[in-house]
């Protein structure tokens, strides 16, 4: 593949609408990995920056995290969307690097840990019966995704954090609008240049809980955050904010795709979902396989801090690189056969939470999620098949399905 060729393919990477056509993208992604694996792509609206397609490679950069840093650019955003982010001044975990990002982190993951899951368990399960007795009551037919998916680990991470219930809707849209600002359908209704609105009306909305965390500190996530002490000083406002931000949309959207996208692959695969219902102590391995199928998070960026390289492609200090998390969790180096949907997979050394310093901080409570809902679902299920045809996100961050129609037969 010559070099134009290559960076031509590479051009789907910052292209919202290849991620909802995934046979276009993974023709692209599949001819990447196997001729320009490090690819430059520099295209009218965003800045330029380099595509990582190997497994191998990704699992070096994140690796080397004084190297590569997530600050100035974690995300692939318009340029535009770049500069506003950088004017408003958000500071999420995914923008800050250590020792500030180590210190930051330590803040919520208590939260995360195993010992916090283990305690949550019951009540994700009761959760999770929730919505399968909801899909019950649908009469056999939903959109899954709507009406379900979006739903469940809503109410889990706005529950986590102590957001009232009255105000879920009010934060599903705000996530939605965030993570689908790319795409026709999600996007908030205004021009491309205010995309940064939904973010700024999340933080005014949080900036009045926080004024009541302080004043009246609770047991939830929310409030440690607010209460927060580093050095005996309190978060700046907009860190506080941005905390709540990023734990909002990654607790919720990723969860939301991995569900709805592993319910997919297993009416698509018949043969592994009468395998998981006749051996439930499959499900922990499904739940990987569903992780590394759907790969909700499609990819991070990283910035250069020195001069380096990476397969044997120069890679200059001040250049950025993006880490194609879903072309990295179908490398064909990596995975036998990554192609094939197979919930015994062993290893599944996926790269769908990241990996080294980075590593997602919500991964146990997403396991957990998926687990618990298959659990519930799977013994009830007499049978489940597509109701029309399945749509995906436009986007280049977080995203999967948005809309699922299934018919089925619950008991």
């Amino acid at each position: 593949m010559s070099m134009s060729i290559a960076d031509e393919a590479a051009k789907v990477l910052a292209e919202p609408a290849a991620y909802a056509d995934e046979a276009r993208l993974h023709a692209a992604l599949t001819e990447l990995r196997a001729k320009a694996p490090v690819s430059h792509v520099d295209v009218p609206g965003y800045k330029p920056f380099w595509a990582i397609t190997k497994h191998a490679d990704v699992m070096s950069i994140e690796r080397a995290n004084q190297v590569f840093t997530n600050w100035p650019r974690p995300v692939l955003m318009t340029a535009a969307s770049d500069d506003m982010q950088a004017a408003v001044g958000i500071r999420t975990l995914i923008h800050m690097d250590d020792p500030q990002h180590r210190i930051v982190r330590a803040i919520a993951a208590d939260w995360f840990s195993p010992k916090a899951m283990k305690a949550m368990g019951e009540r994700i399960e009761q959760l999770a019966k929730r919505y399968v007795d909801k899909m019950r009551d649908a009469g056999g037919e939903c959109d899954f995704v709507q009406e379900v998916a979006v739903n469940f680990p809503l109410y889990v991470i706005m529950s986590l954090l102590g957001v009232p219930e009255t105000d879920f809707p009010r934060m599903l849209k705000l996530t939605q609008e965030l993570v689908g600002s790319d795409d026709d359908e999600l996007k908030r209704s205004t021009p491309s240049d205010e995309t940064m609105n939904s973010l700024l009306e999340m933080f005014q909305y949080f900036q009045h809980l926080t004024a009541s965390w302080r004043e009246n500190p609770t047991g939830d996530l929310g409030s440690t955050i607010a209460n927060a002490r580093i050095d005996g000083e309190p978060l700046s406002d907009v860190d506080t904010m941005s905390y709540y931000a990023i734990i909002a949309t990654a607790g919720h959207d990723t969860t939301s795709s991995s569900i709805s996208g592993g319910l997919r692959a297993l009416i698509e695969h018949p043969d592994q979902l009468a395998l998981l219902r006749d051996n439930p102590g499959l499900i922990p391995q499904a739940t990987e396989e569903i992780i590394r199928w759907v790969t909700p998070v499609k990819a991070f960026m990283r910035t250069a801090a020195v001069d380096t390289s990476v397969h044997d492609v120069a890679i200059a200090a001040g250049e950025s690189v993006l880490l194609s998390y879903v072309s990295a969790n179908r490398d064909e180096d990596a995975f036998d056969d990554p192609f094939r949907f197979d919930i015994e997979r062993e290893p599944n050394k996926h790269v769908a939470f990241g990996f080294g310093v980075h590593f997602c901080l919500g991964a146990g409570l997403a396991r957990m999620e998926i687990n618990k809902f298959l659990t519930e679902l799977l013994p009830r299920l007499s049978s489940i098949e597509l109701n029309g045809v399945p749509e995906l996100t436009a986007t280049t961050f977080v995203g999967g399905l948005k809309h699922l129609p299934i018919r089925y037969s619950l008991k």
